[in-house]
């Protein structure tokens, strides 16, 4: 009886049959080794356009809200237009950077992502404060293209020591608030940028809609990295970026779709900023508040300097 209760091991599998129940699969890790350079995506034409249409809105059309909009809606006292729209960019930008990874054929290191994101929307918050109250101050005669000490309505504050007070708010904008918020952001971009290689080589072209958002995803970069004062950081990346393509193709891999729509964005970039630097090469004002090698003007600068001063010129005719 005892002999006849023994369970039988399962018998060998046909060829070519099925696996059984109780077989047992690779685990979700290792299977993504082997799935690295064998599965792709399609052009996720859903989030970059997402991404191009927040970015152009939420990010770049901020301040333009600001300005444009009634000031007896949004007092000085209180958050403007292009605070909430600062807010939503705060919210839907990681939402999509998630979203992006999510679709990536390759296996992704999740925390560093996960830590990436928690920096982006930190830096974002306290970019968030900052900008916030320095594109307010237009209203009060603040010029973006001087210096804070060099503004006309920051020397004459007394005591003098809130000049300290309004540098260290400048400090906070414009360069603690801009690493936290762009180093992340640039890095999840190389992160997602790693898995999009493929063997094929018919599916490294872009689609007429990836062709068509170029041009504004393009545009907007430029905004980003002049604006933000952070070449050094993109260059950086634009070369990891190149470097990896190059160690690639020894592997016989080229970029898919989504990985040649964001290198050809920031090969267009890079030409944007070339023929907006060389067209601002003379300016004396703006060489001065850009001192240095790296002479790179932010358009908001440029807007205090050039445009703003046009308008009551015009208006007085």
């Amino acid at each position: 009886m005892q002999g006849s209760a023994r369970r039988r091991p399962f018998p060998a599998a046909a060829p070519g049959s099925p696996p059984s129940v109780g077989t047992h699969f690779p685990g979700r890790h290792g299977a993504g080794k082997g799935e690295d350079t064998s599965k792709t995506s399609p052009f996720h034409l859903d989030l970059w356009f997402y991404f191009t249409l927040q970015n152009w809105v939420l990010d770049f059309g901020r301040p333009i809200a600001m300005i444009i909009l009634p000031l007896e809606w949004f007092p000085l006292n209180k958050p403007s237009a292009g605070d909430y729209f600062h807010m939503a960019y705060n919210v839907i930008t990681p939402f999509l950077l998630l979203k992006l990874i999510e679709r990536s054929p390759k296996t992704l290191p999740r925390s560093m992502v996960y830590v990436s994101i928690i920096m982006f929307v930190m830096g974002a918050s306290i970019h968030l404060v900052g900008d916030s109250v320095n594109h307010r101050l237009i209203f009060s005669g603040y010029q973006h293209h001087l210096s804070v000490r060099e503004n006309p309505i920051i020397k004459n504050l007394k005591p003098e020591t809130l000049i300290d007070s309004f540098e260290l708010l400048y400090y906070y904008d414009e360069y603690l608030g801009h690493s936290m918020w762009y180093i992340p952001f640039f890095l999840i971009l190389f992160i997602y940028f790693t898995g999009c290689f493929t063997p094929v080589a018919e599916e490294s072209r872009m689609p007429v809609a990836a062709l068509l958002l170029l041009g504004p995803s393009s545009l907007y970069y430029w905004y980003l990295v002049t604006e933000g004062q952070i070449f050094i950081l993109y260059i950086f990346t634009f070369f990891a970026m190149m470097a990896l393509v190059m160690h690639q193709k020894r592997k016989g891999l080229v970029l898919d779709s989504n990985g040649l729509f964001l290198f050809s964005s920031f090969i267009i970039t890079l030409l944007l900023i070339a023929a907006w630097v060389a067209w601002l090469w003379n300016d004396r004002i703006l060489r001065k508040k850009y001192p240095g090698v790296i002479y790179i003007p932010e358009p908001w600068a440029f807007y205090t300097l050039h445009v703003n001063n046009l308008l009551p010129a015009k208006e007085s005719f």
